[in-house]
């Protein structure tokens, strides 16, 4: 432990040289011996900076003896300014204990003799060893260790002179009160800030009278906190006008100052012109920050090591973004900090607290302040918290509150609270635990119990940090540790101060210098020593320091000397104490000693202190006595205000703890756990009507007092206090020495009903009114009342208070001034007393009292205005259009959540009369928990209604009411009221019952009902009534029959419920039927099931079948009645059923033979079978001759099927393949027939037939019609060369089918001209050379023997131009594709032919006129010479001869015919071969299909022609190219080309179709062209287009 430090020396290592290390002696050792020649210097320079002093440093190196001067702790730049302070070493001073100069006493410490005297010192066993050095030597040795001290009280000084808020002062006002004028009921609030010091007391007076917020709770509230001290003033009224004073005052004097607070009241209207009453403060940035506090906490329980939140939502208005409220959380009016037990959270708009671990210390009284610029709101809740379950039964509760009172280097005193429970045994004692900061192991400091709440914890390391705990024994057990103390240090108090004191800002340098100290003074006497604390293990002593003092640090040595003896004993022998407190321990219980306390310093010991009296060892504090007389007092429904009387002589006493206990129970609970300082306090949780008693008793260190006298028992209810004033005088009636007054009742009646009103008056005379007179000297019930005797054309003024049981209360305001003159108006007076009942969200209820004034004639009628409170007088407006008669009206069709306001006018015959006083705003709003009239028909009969409310008290009355009348006459209605039910009951109902009966609870918010009994309600319920006296047992289904299977016959019924003494009696036309072989009965109770089963029906059974109930008193029946043909047709089916029984025991027929048309018109038969099995056969027959047999069916139950769908012929079967042959099928005649199916085995067989016939074939035709017709297309049309064509598809057609083209409406007679027909799906219209007559609507309409469907199109317009402008275009088309040139017969591609042989070619041409011919060779015209011979005859045959080939006549040649129609070409290639010559000519021609013929005398093996293809092709492609095909879609354009192309497709598939040997490709293409031109026209552009295959080659 020598090389380490605590951590408060490691910064302040100059201050105590006796703490210090060997090596940091040593250090200081060479320090000091290096810097010897220069000990005058040392103190003026460190660290390159300057060390400023009054003498200045060239006056100290000058002189040889330097001048002590004040010394100064500033460092200071070349600049002289400040930058920090330097910390002096302290070399203490032996020149008055050796005699020595400076410069000896220098050498002096250089040599180890020094040392060694030094070392000595500071070690108490060597002090004592020495021999050497007096005792006064030593004692300046000390002195000189400890004269820092002093130096630090001189740093704390200076800067106590640097802070003057730091200085003691009188008090002075900041901010002084100001006066406020406002109006009243509002509040007001007086501030003022106060600085003085020490800490000023402040005072409020009014009219200097102290303001005691004790003494009138809820009326004044007194905070002071940081300087700001407040008087708020809640509810302002006349009498809180007053001068107010403010009074501050310390040690050093008092300071007063003033403030006034004017309150104003309202008089009739407010004057436009006077300024209106402010709301509330305004802020400096002019808005004015509305704050409610709502979705409060309520009063909390909780329990030890449990958690708990209390939050808040805060609305603040107006909303600005981002604006932040200073919230706030108080314990008792102490501000809370974020700490590991509590955390504060604010998210925008909700305030919350959250403890994490409960203990009893949390227990108090909560306040959330939430703090704007406008002002503040606060609410308050209070937090108790229990014990937490004990570990052993019958252990006490936890100890709290666990702090360090006083702490020191090798002692903390350990202060506690008591707990409240003490688990039923006395507390033995405490246990007091501690544990060194940054470890977890915990340390029991007392071997034995104690019973005084402080205890002395020894046996510390000085400098570190502890936490300490307790634990509180009883004989059953030990408690729960009690939360843990703040960490505290070891350490000496000046040591502690020093640390926590004010020091100079940090420059971050530390200038450590060497000063010579000043001349030491020996201090004098300390003063005012005393005993503070004495108990049998430690005794406190405490003093003031010297008045004067030295300039060296002072401390202290304690002495003690027991009493009658005058031999002084010192206590602290080997260290003084520093701070003027000491603890001594191991003093002789029952002793007694006297004390006195020396100073001393460097310069010596001073003279003992005067000794303190003689003082006993042992518990000085006594316990408390027990408090005075306890009185509860009713507060809420579950709390009770309980206060007493203090403890009489009680020396630092902590609280009080307070037990109650339910009359008569015998066990007490604690009512707060944590003690209270107060002598009233609210015990909460308490249970409604429940009867309690109460104790206290007080707390102090020493212990518990004994209880308290048992209080008188008080019941937990509502406390009663008198009622608020009335408000709102009215003169209802005045005649010449009377006038009738109504009021208001007060809006708090005290907790109790009003038993009557007292009216004051008094005459105003020139505007000075006079005394008040009582008018009555009774109270009156009513609140309406004439006062009599007065003098006519008098003014008067009215005052009324209202009283109940805990008395009258104060006197309303005076009324307004009334002219005591009699009325002599014809209508009459103003309707009074207006209530407001059965509020909801759309509706109420408005009663008034008819006016005291008639008028001339008697009143006939009232007429109600409303209007929402805050609309102007303009927004008034008539409930009813028609006066009404009665009293009281039901207004509807509310706003939910608006607020109205409500007036009554009366009217006579002269007229209407003046309006009612307005009542005050009521909201439409349904109160949660409201409960409506509900009636009730008991079992007996006994009619009823019934209501409930939730929100009673215990002086609440249900006050029942017909017509809004209350009901005192009992021989209508009965009234039982249990609990918070309450029932009325009709005696004998009947129509004089007929009205509204209401239902309102007294001392509620307006809890009220209401239900209306009509004529037709009234009727309602007494059927009710009459079917509960004579009950009737309740059937859900009344006697019915059905039949089961095998024709079996079954009666039954059910009835709600009976009981299972309930029975039945079965009757048949009036014989009592038993049970037997004919009649099986059944009864099943739990369903209420009854039902009786018959094998079959005979003649006998026609008659009336009767079911007789009977359960207690409770009877029904239920007859059923079987005669004539209802009993004849039940027979039959009978019968029926028991034959259908039998047969579905073999193999049978679900569903029987029927057929179905698929969407693909095949009619199917099918049936469904049954029960089937392998040997199962089915056989088909159509008109007895059987047409398929199914046999080994592998199902039980299925469906057998039949396809009677015909094909054309076998081939057409052949041809199946084929889509077009596939979708005709047909349907014949011959298919008509009658089909049936029998079904046989073993067990016998079932048969169904289906007649397909006459009427019903053609009904299947007519469905298959049906699918053709749905599946048609819209009518579309196209153009050809012939005309104009229109066309729709079918998916399937049938040959059978009927269909009529219709034109205008009629029917078209087909012509040559207009003509119909059929291709494949196609159905079309021709019209041959259409004209402008054939315009118009045409349609074709599908007959299925039923509606029909029709498909229609408009040729007209537009489609008919365009229409016969494509006919016009085909039609030219064809005509010049007939009459184009063109080679009717191809050249062969290749001619190969030897050299010196003859060649002819020959081909036809066609066209007209007669086409034009040339021949080219490699595109350039030849023309005919003896070598080449070309001929063109009889304008059909065109020849190419050459009559002796030679190689130079190898080329391409083409043959090119044209007329004005067009133009064609044909080319071949001639390759000439070298060979021997022949003889013969080799001819070539064409046939008309193009294929090349060989000449007579070719010989056979040359006959060799490979021909790949054939011109027709390129006849296509010369088509297909003059015909181009654009598709544009969107205008007129394209539909002409679309049908152009369709005309033209059409035209090649014809002129295809008509070549003779046309292949099997091209004759298929055909007919898809015919089919769909437009495909047919897309497949044959691309074949067209494509390359050309090998053309045929002719060798020899």
């Amino acid at each position: 432990m020598s090389g380490s430090l605590p951590f408060y020396q490691k910064h302040h290592r100059h201050y105590d040289r006796g703490y210090r290390s060997k090596e940091t002696e040593s250090k200081l050792s060479q320090y000091q011996s290096s810097s010897r020649y220069a000990a005058g210097s040392s103190t003026s320079r460190s660290r390159g900076l300057s060390v400023s002093s009054h003498s200045g440093l060239d006056e100290n190196r000058l002189s040889p003896i330097p001048k002590r001067a004040k010394p100064t702790y500033l460092a200071v730049d070349r600049e002289n300014q400040i930058i920090g302070y330097v910390v002096p070493i302290f070399r203490g001073s032996q020149e008055f204990a050796t005699g020595l100069s400076g410069t000896q006493e220098s050498r002096v410490r250089d040599t180890a003799a020094y040392m060694a005297r030094r070392d000595m010192f500071t070690s108490g066993l060597e002090m004592e060893r020495s021999e050497q050095i007096s005792r006064k030597e030593v004692m300046r040795e000390s002195a000189e260790r400890i004269s820092q001290n002093k130096r630090i009280h001189e740093h704390e000084e200076h800067f106590k002179r640097m802070n003057e808020d730091s200085l003691m002062h009188a008090p002075e006002f900041v901010i002084k009160p100001r006066s406020h004028t406002v109006w009243e009921k509002q509040c007001v609030r007086l501030h003022c800030t106060v600085s003085g010091w020490p800490d000023p007391r402040v005072v409020w007076y009014k009219n200097n009278v102290a303001v005691d917020p004790l003494a009138n709770p809820g009326k004044y509230k007194v905070e002071s906190r940081y300087n700001v001290h407040s008087l708020e003033i809640n509810r302002c009224d006349f009498d809180d006008t007053a001068q107010y004073r403010v009074s501050a005052m310390n040690s050093k004097g008092e300071l007063s100052a003033f403030a006034s607070v004017v309150v104003k009241r309202f008089k009739g209207e407010v004057d436009e012109f006077l300024p209106a009453p402010r709301q509330g403060p305004v802020s400096e940035y002019g808005i004015t920050f509305q704050t409610h506090i709502v979705d409060k906490f309520g009063v909390s329980f909780g329990r030890e090591g449990e958690t708990m939140s209390l939050g808040c939502t805060v609305v603040i208005y107006p909303a600005l973004h981002r604006y932040q409220p200073e919230v706030q959380w108080y314990r008792d009016d102490v501000l809370l900090s974020p700490s590991k037990w509590h955390h504060m959270h604010w998210s925008g708009d909700r305030a919350t607290l959250t403890f994490t671990h409960l203990n009893k210390e949390d227990e108090g009284l909560y306040t959330l302040r939430v703090t704007t610029k406008s002002g503040y709101e606060t609410y308050s809740a209070y937090v108790f918290v229990r014990d937490a379950d004990a570990e052993v039964e019958g252990a006490p509760g936890a100890p709290l509150d666990v702090r360090c009172l006083d702490a020191n280097k090798d002692y903390i005193i350990v202060t506690w609270k008591q707990p409240a429970v003490d688990g039923g045994n006395s507390i033995l004692g405490y246990f007091v635990d501690r544990c060194e900061i940054g470890t977890t192991h915990w340390i029991q400091c007392n071997d034995t119990p104690v019973k005084f709440a402080r205890f002395p914890v020894t046996g510390l390391v000085e400098g570190r940090s502890y936490i300490f705990r307790v634990r509180a024994v009883n004989k059953s057990g030990m408690s729960h540790p009690s939360r843990v103390s703040e960490p505290v240090a070891a350490m000496d108090p000046a040591d502690r101060a020093r640390m926590r004191g004010t020091s100079a800002p940090w420059t971050g340098q530390i200038i450590v210098t060497e000063e010579e100290p000043a001349e030491g003074v020996v201090p004098g006497q300390p003063l005012e020593l005393q005993v503070t604390e004495a108990t049998k293990n430690y005794v406190v002593l405490s003093w003031k320091p010297p008045g004067e003092k030295g300039l060296e640090g002072v401390m202290y040595y304690v002495e003690k000397c027991v009493s009658g003896t005058d031999s002084w004993q010192r206590v602290n022998t080997e260290i003084p104490v520093k701070s003027p407190r000491f603890a001594l321990f191991d003093l002789a219980e029952g002793k007694s000693y006297r004390f006195r306390v020396r100073c001393c310093n460097s310069a010596g010991v001073g003279e003992p202190s005067d000794p303190t009296e003689a003082t006993t060892v042992g518990d000085k504090l006594d316990i408390p006595s027990a408090p005075g007389k306890v009185v509860p007092t009713r507060n809420t429904d579950t709390s009770v205000v309980v206060s007493w009387e203090a403890s009489r002589d009680a020396k630092e006493l902590i609280g009080y703890y307070i037990e109650g206990s339910i009359v008569g129970s015998q066990v007490w609970e604690p009512c707060n756990n944590k003690p209270v300082n107060a002598t009233r306090f609210i015990c909460h949780g308490l249970i409604t009507g429940e009867k309690y008693v109460f104790r206290v008793r007080a707390v102090n260190a020493a212990g518990l007092s004994q209880f308290s006298q048992e209080s008188e028992p008080v019941e937990v209810k509502a406390a009663i206090a008198s009622p608020a004033p009335p408000y709102g005088i009215t003169v209802l009636e005045c005649v010449r020495d009377s006038m009738v007054l109504a009021w208001k009742q007060p809006t708090f009646i005290g907790g109790a009903d009003i038993t009557g009103y007292f009216v004051d008056y008094r005459e105003i005379i020139d505007g000075v009114p006079g005394k008040w007179h009582e008018a009555n000297i009774k109270a009156v019930s009513e609140r309406a009342y004439r006062v009599s005797d007065l003098k006519e054309n008098r003014k008067y003024q009215f005052q009324v208070r209202a009283a109940n049981m805990a008395g009258v209360g104060i006197p309303s305001l005076p009324s307004d001034t009334f002219l005591c003159e009699e009325w002599t108006i014809a209508v009459p007076g103003p309707p009074h007393d207006l209530q407001i009942r059965d509020v909801r969200n759309d509706s109420l209820v408005l009663l008034w009292k008819p006016p005291v004034y008639q008028g001339r004639n008697p009143v006939n009628g009232y007429y109600v205005d409303i209007k929402e409170a805050d609309a102007p007088e303009e927004a008034w407006r008539g409930v009813n259009n028609k006066a009404t008669e009665t009293t009281y009206i039901k207004i509807q069709n509310l706003k939910e959540g608006e607020s109205y306001v409500f007036r009554v006018r009366a009217q006579n015959k002269a007229g209407v009369g003046k309006t009612s006083d307005v009542t005050e705003p009521v909201p439409a709003l349904t109160k949660p928990g409201t409960k409506e009239i509900v009636v009730d028909v008991d079992d007996n009969g006994v009619i009823s209604l019934n209501f409930e409310c939730g929100d009673l008290i215990p002086d609440s009355k249900f006050v029942w009411s017909k017509n809004y009348e209350e009901i005192t006459d009992p021989s209508r209605l009965t009234i039982e009221t249990k609990g918070n039910k309450s029932k009325a009951v009709f005696n004998t109902p009947a129509e004089e019952d007929i009205g509204i009966y209401s239902c309102l609870v007294t001392h509620t918010d307006g809890a009220s009902a209401s239900y209306t009994l009509s004529e037709e309600e009234l009727k309602r319920l007494l059927e009710i009534s009459h079917d509960h006296k004579f009950p009737i047992i309740p059937l859900k289904s009344e006697l019915a029959v059905e039949l089961l299977e095998k024709g079996r016959v079954r009666f039954w019924l059910q009835a709600e419920k009976m009981s299972a003494n309930g029975k039945v009696d079965y009757v048949f036309n009036d014989n009592v039927l038993s049970q037997g072989e004919k009649y099986k009965m059944n009864f099943d109770k739990n369903t209420g099931v009854i039902e009786m089963i018959m094998e079959s029906l005979t003649p006998a059974d026609e008659g009336t079948f009767t079911f007789q109930l009977q359960d207690g008193k409770a009877t029904n029946q239920s007859s059923l009645v079987l005669i004539g043909e209802v009993f004849k047709g039940l027979q039959k089916e009978s019968e029926f059923q028991r034959k259908e029984w039998f047969r579905k025991q073999g193999p049978h027929f679900i569903e029987y033979l029927s057929y179905e048309v698929t969407p693909e018109c095949c009619v199917i038969l099918k049936c469904k079978v049954g029960n089937m099995k392998k040997e199962t056969s089915a056989l088909w027959y159509k008109d007895g001759h059987q047409i398929k047999a199914d046999e080994h069916l592998g199902f039980t139950e299925g469906v057998l099927k039949l396809e009677i769908a015909q094909r054309d012929s076998p081939a057409a079967t052949a041809d199946f393949a084929d889509d077009v042959i596939r979708r005709r099928l047909k349907i014949t005649t011959k298919d008509s027939g009658v089909y049936e199916v029998v079904l046989k085995d073993d067990r016998g067989k079932d048969t169904s037939t289906l007649n397909l016939t006459n009427q019903s074939f053609k009904d299947l035709m007519n469905e298959v019609f049906s699918f053709i017709a749905n599946s048609s297309t819209p009518l579309k049309i196209t153009s050809t060369d012939e005309g104009i064509r229109l066309y729709t598809f079918v998916s399937y057609y049938n040959d059978l089918l009927q269909v009529t083209w219709h034109y205008k409406d009629s029917a078209i007679a087909f012509s040559d001209r207009i003509k119909s027909g059929v291709v494949g799906e196609q159905l079309w219209l021709q019209i041959k050379e259409p004209t402008e007559k054939d315009m118009g609507k045409y349609a074709i309409e599908f007959n299925d023997g039923k509606g029909g469907l029709r498909r229609s199109v408009e040729l007209s317009g537009q489609a008919f131009d365009d229409a016969f402008a494509e006919f016009k275009r085909l039609k030219a088309a064809a005509i010049a594709e007939r009459s184009r040139a063109r080679v009717a017969g191809g050249l062969p591609d290749v001619v190969t032919i030897q050299e010196g042989k003859a060649l002819n070619l020959t081909c036809n041409i066609s066209g007209d006129p007669v086409p034009e011919v040339t021949w080219l060779k490699n595109d350039r015209e030849i023309t005919s010479d003896d070598h080449c011979i070309l001929k063109f005859e009889s304008g059909k045959f065109a020849s190419f001869t050459i009559t002796g080939v030679n190689t130079s006549d190898s080329g391409k040649y083409s043959i090119l015919v044209k007329n004005k129609y067009g133009t064609e070409s044909g080319d071949f290639t001639l390759e000439v071969t070298e060979g021997t010559p022949d003889l013969g000519v080799t001819s070539y021609w064409t046939d008309a299909e193009g294929n090349v013929v060989f000449g007579p005398n070719t010989p056979k093996e040359r006959m060799k022609t490979t021909v790949t293809g054939t011109k027709m092709e390129k006849r296509k492609k010369s088509i297909s190219k003059s015909l181009p095909v654009e598709k544009v879609e969107g205008n007129k354009e394209s539909k002409s080309k679309k049908l152009e192309v369709q005309k033209d497709v059409e035209k090649v598939a014809v002129d295809a179709a008509a070549e003779p040997k046309a292949s099997e490709s091209e004759q298929t293409e055909v007919v898809k062209a015919e089919i769909d031109p437009e495909d047919a026209s897309e497949r044959l552009e691309p074949e067209a287009e494509a390359s050309p295959e090998t053309q045929p080659e002719i060798t020899e």
